[in-house]
């Protein structure tokens, strides 16, 4: 029987200009990057003779590869789920590869390590696994399949909490960037009464219309929308948004926020690292947000504003 590798070496390929956008996406997943960028490399001299490996020589240097290594018991399938997700709202071009993992294999390897996850009142439940709920525990059951979102990742797993603690039953939630549905399940969960989820990859909004159904839920709806574009907003505006994406993202659309919302209302950010917090803070002050909370875990921060009333 073959063995399978104990590491998932995880590469993405872009053009030379997309280099910074690349490192900082990969770089969110792990701070362990191999970089592959001959943009100055003499090939022409033939300085090196053959001291150089052909690959090398025959590089293009017009293209660059950024790789990090994946642990077996790792979702192999959510890092590239993360990763289609930020690449598609910066709009680049990209391609990854994977060594030490059969094709086949990406959406099974990993299950044998994916067990219910508790966060604080709510515990997320892989849809495969038989799971006995406690008194006063919300389950929600999750098959992220090629999708992001299923709860491993510190992202997602401060939006629950932040979720948990700000939502009191009723509200109209907004789920910006919904991925595997995962937070738009967790909020209906909560309690909101009305849930509109949201994302740029169809892939993604049909496994949350999957996930959603799953649960049983009543009170949710996904959509295909570029950010805010083609959100549909109820009347007055919702209680309560969330978005677990990049600050670069979360600024790009924050003039665009207050419109979605009534005046009051709440915003969740998460995926935020810490050198890119002090710009959020600006960006959603500057349209007429004020921080209330801001939680962490490892290098991932999540932060809730309300919206001046």
């Amino acid at each position: 029987m073959e063995q399978q590798a104990e590491w998932t070496k995880l590469t993405v390929r872009s053009s030379r200009e997309n280099l910074d956008v690349v490192t900082a996406v990969m770089g969110m997943l792990d701070n362990g990057l191999m970089i592959e960028d001959y943009s100055d490399f003499p090939f022409e001299t033939g300085m090196y003779g053959d001291l150089v490996d052909e690959s090398i020589k025959n590089a293009d240097p017009t293209r660059i590869a950024v790789s990090i290594f994946v642990a077996r018991e790792k979702n192999l399938s959510e890092y590239i789920a993360f990763l289609r997700e930020r690449f598609s709202f910066v709009g680049i071009d990209w391609e990854y590869e994977c060594e030490g993992l059969r094709e086949e294999d990406w959406a099974e390897a990993w299950k044998q390590y994916y067990r219910p996850i508790p966060l604080g009142g709510v515990t997320i439940v892989p849809a495969w696994q038989e799971y006995r709920a406690k008194d006063g525990e919300t389950v929600v059951r999750m098959d992220p399949g090629m999708a992001f979102g299923a709860g491993t990742h510190e992202t997602t797993r401060l939006a629950v909490l932040l979720l948990e603690e700000t939502l009191a039953g009723g509200e109209t939630v907004l789920d910006v960037g919904t991925g595997s549905g995962i937070l738009s399940i967790v909020a209906e969960k909560l309690g909101a009464s009305l849930v509109r989820g949201y994302d740029i990859d169809p892939v993604a909004v049909r496994v949350a219309r999957e996930n959603a159904e799953m649960n049983g839920s009543e009170n949710i709806a996904f959509g295909t929308s570029d950010l805010l574009a083609s959100v549909e907003t109820p009347a007055g505006g919702y209680d309560l948004a969330v978005a677990n994406i990049v600050a670069d993202v979360l600024l790009r659309m924050a003039p665009d926020l207050p419109a979605c919302l009534r005046p009051g209302a709440r915003l969740i950010c998460s995926g935020i690292i810490e050198p890119r917090l002090s710009d959020l803070r600006a960006g959603m002050t500057a349209v007429g947000f004020k921080e209330e909370k801001v939680i962490s875990e490892n290098d991932w921060y999540a932060l809730r504003f309300v919206l001046a009333e």
